[in-house]
């Protein structure tokens, strides 16, 4: 292996741990450790993931309905408005935002968006 690659993998790594020590990393971490511990929020989840996999396999079997629909966007609406599960979204997404920083800056002196189409071949 050579030097250039060792270098840019240890970058890599020093990356990852910088990342890791973002506050917006940790209250991520925090926000997705509360989910997890809240015995109301892993029920919810589980109900609405119950739900929404039933509607797929509706949709798939061509027996999908508005109101299959409505019930699953009524249950994301529920889990989405425990308290817990609101700090946990706007936790993910100011990490998702401060990643996609992160992403422009490793982007701009390749000129390829790093993150959406450096493993893609060719894209006109």
């Amino acid at each position: 292996m050579s030097v250039e690659t060792t270098s840019i993998e240890d970058l890599g790594r020093e990356l990852g741990d910088a990342i890791a020590e973002t506050s917006e990393y940790r209250a991520f971490e925090e926000a997705k450790a509360a989910v997890e511990n809240d015995a109301e929020a892993q029920e919810t989840i589980s109900e609405f993931e119950q739900l929404r996999q039933e509607f797929m396999l509706a949709r798939q079997t061509g027996q999908a309905t508005q109101e299959g629909l409505q019930k699953v966007q009524r249950a994301q609406q529920e889990l989405h408005a425990l308290p817990v599960m609101a700090e946990y979204l706007e936790a993910q997404e100011e990490l998702q935002s401060r990643l996609e920083g992160v992403n422009e800056a490793i982007s701009e002196p390749l000129a390829v968006d790093f993150g959406g189409e450096a493993g893609g071949c060719c894209h006109d």
